[in-house]
């Protein structure tokens, strides 16, 4: 069975492939990602419940060509702004494909009040997944990105084009 294995921004890139041992199938069979999304409102943060974030790698096949990419929309966040998306190894249809420079942005905020995303932490152009911690008992690797921030529009209207 061919297994998902997403490994760290070192490597800079995300592989399909036969795990070689036991352990190390167990452990590449989920990714997840992770992060929280606020509102930022002058100085204050406020967790923005129902936001969703997109996840997208670039696919190469296993001669270094470009493929189709795989983007992917995390659960919205719940009351504390905690978002969760998750890439099974059973959601890509081929699997000699790898995947490189994976990134996490903002896709969507639920409130009109606050619904002007900013690239704090790269929101906007793409938080790059990095190192990832291994929860053995979820057979799963998290990454973590973020935190993520919606800003009111006549707030984002006054931050100038140069972010000073």
């Amino acid at each position: 069975m061919l297994l998902l294995s997403i490994v760290s921004a070192s490597d800079a890139e995300y592989n399909l492939k036969n795990p070689n041992s036991e352990k190390e199938r167990l452990l590449s069979t989920m990714i997840g990602i992770q992060g929280i999304v606020y509102c930022k409102s002058r100085s204050k943060l406020t967790p923005l419940q129902g936001a969703v974030a997109r996840i997208t790698c670039e696919g190469v096949d296993e001669y270094g060509y470009e493929t189709e990419s795989l983007s992917i929309l995390s659960c919205a966040t719940d009351e504390k702004g905690y978002f969760i998306a998750t890439i099974s190894p059973y959601e890509v249809k081929d699997q000699n494909r790898r995947f490189r420079n994976c990134k996490a942005f903002l896709e969507l905020s639920p409130s009109e009040d606050c619904d002007v995303p900013t690239d704090d932490n790269k929101g906007i152009s793409g938080a790059p997944l990095a190192s990832f911690q291994r929860l053995h008992d979820k057979n799963i690797k998290l990454f973590t990105v973020g935190p993520f921030f919606f800003v009111p529009e006549q707030e984002a209207k006054s931050i100038p084009d140069d972010g000073y």
